[in-house]
């Protein structure tokens, strides 16, 4: 297993699945700079070095890379709109955007920083997959990672949590709820915010971290 994030970083790059995009070792024709693989390397190798550095509170895994986030940015649960939020909470200076064009919002991302900016605690985000998976033949798809897929990157999740040693891991979905209980991780699961789950999945981290999130 990696003993720093840049060798973390290289595993996850290395990693190749059919119908899936690595946004660390691949580029868009469509929406990418032409050197953004090595824009979103150094992305998530600063936000994850600054989590061990610093230390994490909490961490927070969903299922997998969306097409309007994670893909683009290389950061889990966060879109070109977030990335100098993402910056702030985990204290990683010198995040860039891997695209090109008019930034890209993602629904599930405004749902999660705006609970991320209330509850003003170091989290760091990650996917049980964490890739982007897409349907054969359109790769701006959203598809639900195969078994296979999940179990060759358990090990990734296992180093994050004996690594950033967090206080608490919310599962967001049942998916990733799943996933996690399946390997007994003792997590706490909250309803994931797309498919009218916004509601729910605010009240519930606010429940958690004992905010109001309005």
């Amino acid at each position: 297993m990696p003993n720093t994030a840049a060798e973390f970083v290289a595993e996850i790059a290395a990693l190749k699945f059919s119908d899936t995009f690595n946004p660390y070792s691949s580029v868009c024709a469509v929406h990418d700079l032409t050197d953004a693989q090595l824009i979103r390397q150094r992305n998530l190798t600063l936000a994850l070095a600054a989590a061990m550095r610093d230390g994490v509170d909490s961490l927070w895994i969903a299922r997998d890379l969306g097409h309007r986030g994670g893909r683009r940015t290389g950061l889990a649960l966060t879109d070109d709109v977030h990335l100098e939020a993402h910056a702030q909470l985990c204290g990683a200076i010198g995040l860039e955007r891997a695209t090109k064009g008019p930034p890209m919002a993602e629904a599930t991302a405004r749902v999660i920083w705006r609970a991320l900016k209330k509850i003003d605690k170091r989290v760091f985000l990650w996917n049980v997959f964490p890739l982007h998976p897409h349907e054969c033949g359109d790769s701006f798809s959203n598809r639900k990672h195969k078994q296979y897929e999940r179990q060759q990157c358990e090990r990734y999740i296992a180093w994050l949590v004996s690594t950033l040693n967090p206080r608490m891991i919310v599962a967001i979905g049942n998916d990733a709820a799943y996933a996690l209980e399946g390997r007994s991780y003792k997590c706490v699961s909250v309803r994931h915010p797309s498919y009218g789950g916004q509601t729910q999945f605010l009240k519930q981290i606010g429940q958690l971290y004992r905010v109001n999130i309005a």
